[in-house]
């Protein structure tokens, strides 16, 4: 990839963008840092609804992702929007009524690939559960989850960066 490319987007999506999507683009961002591909991807993140739109992270998804050291405090939550679909390499979706939802937005003649995030864990069926309504353990096991996937996303980047640059 040249210095002028465009660089790749990776857009991750849950209902109200203040729980597991924000940790997914908080995890993402510290990953690529950590790998020097933070020039090279661009990393945002979205619910399906607008309940939240503008406002910042559920408390407990802050402190969960503090804890591993990441923070997401400062996202804000935003709706999807039918640029995305133009704009977006990859939508990540953290659940069937997420893909359902952004399934039934898509243009046709949309460029980005929309897939459950689980799927970069070996597990493209699965769920990232929703903890909103759960206490601390729903976090936690969130957290887990994304954070496997997004190994995932980081690994499979570094391969496409890889190819791109030979």
């Amino acid at each position: 990839m040249s210095e002028t490319s465009v660089p790749q987007r990776i857009l991750f999506v849950c209902l109200g963008n203040i729980c597991r999507s924000p940790t997914a683009e908080g995890m993402l961002r510290q990953r690529l840092a950590q790998l020097g591909l933070e020039e090279r991807v661009e990393v945002d993140s979205c619910g399906t609804g607008a309940w939240h739109v503008g406002d910042p992270p559920d408390p407990r998804a802050i402190e969960a992702a503090s804890a591993r050291g990441i923070d997401i405090s400062g996202l804000r939550g935003r709706q999807l929007a039918s640029e995305d679909f133009a704009t977006c390499d990859e939508i990540l979706v953290m659940d069937a009524a997420n893909l359902a939802d952004v399934a039934a937005r898509k243009p046709a003649n949309a460029r980005a690939q929309v897939l459950r995030l689980m799927a970069y864990a070996g597990q493209p069926d699965a769920d990232v559960p929703d903890p909103y309504f759960g206490g601390e353990a729903g976090f936690l096991y969130a957290l887990d989850q994304i954070e496997a996937a997004v190994d995932g996303v980081a690994t499979a980047l570094m391969r496409r960066m890889a190819v791109d640059d030979a």
